[in-house]
């Protein structure tokens, strides 16, 4: 199981979730309003500090829709993962696909609102366009994207993990106390880790050792 923090802005949070013994940390960079949004200068120092803990890897979180930036952000030792968190096309993907170094691995979200998933119908067609997993995350009532802390319905993860031939992502809610809830997504055959934020983050709001070591303590204990 990969266990991935998202929204680090320091590096001693980088420090600290690698400690806590996650596997991927989420670094913002062109996303709207974003609480942890990073310049790309800043993107960079941190992709390097991921690195340099000698397991963390850096995942670029990105609303953007601008290949030919997004693969300059990953030349020259930046982020090993880039998780499209908008509603990029598969066009995206597959122009993106064909920018960035061999090894950067495409993590496409696909966004859930109820039991609905707007891309539902263009996950044959993402696979296709090079897309190597997917994620699956909460939209709120009112259409808002991204750490919204809102846990999804087993029964709604696992019907759409069968209709993908790649592995996925789980997200939205999750943490150290709900981790029983979500059994049946874990043993799901295209399981491959969970991706938090609001669980992992101390009094501060900063990403704490403490709180991020919880949550991977509780999904990885069978």
């Amino acid at each position: 199981m990969l266990v991935k923090f998202c929204g680090a802005t320091t590096a001693a949070e980088v420090r600290g979730v690698a400690d806590a013994g996650a596997d991927l940390v989420g670094l913002w960079h062109q996303v709207p309003a974003g609480r942890a949004e990073l310049s790309a200068q800043r993107l960079a120092g941190l992709a390097a500090a991921a690195r340099a803990t000698g397991r963390l890897q850096p995942v670029l979180v990105t609303f953007g829709s601008d290949v030919e930036a997004l693969a300059r952000l990953t030349a020259g030792g930046g982020p090993w993962w880039i998780q499209l968190h908008g509603y990029q096309p598969p066009a995206t993907v597959r122009a993106l696909r064909a920018l960035v170094p061999d090894g950067v691995r495409i993590v496409k979200v696909l966004h859930v609102q109820g039991a609905s998933c707007v891309e539902a119908g263009l996950i044959g067609a993402y696979e296709r366009a090079g897309t190597d997993c997917f994620l699956l995350d909460a939209v709120t009532a009112d259409g808002r994207i991204g750490s919204t802390a809102l846990p999804l319905k087993q029964a709604t993860v696992t019907a759409l993990a069968d209709r993908m031939a790649r592995p996925f992502l789980l997200a939205g809610g999750l943490s150290a106390d709900n981790a029983g809830r979500f059994r049946g997504a874990v043993a799901h055959p295209r399981f491959l880790g969970i991706d938090v934020d609001s669980a992992a983050r101390g009094p501060g709001g900063l990403l704490a050792e403490a709180h991020a070591a919880a949550v991977a303590t509780a999904w990885r204990t069978p």
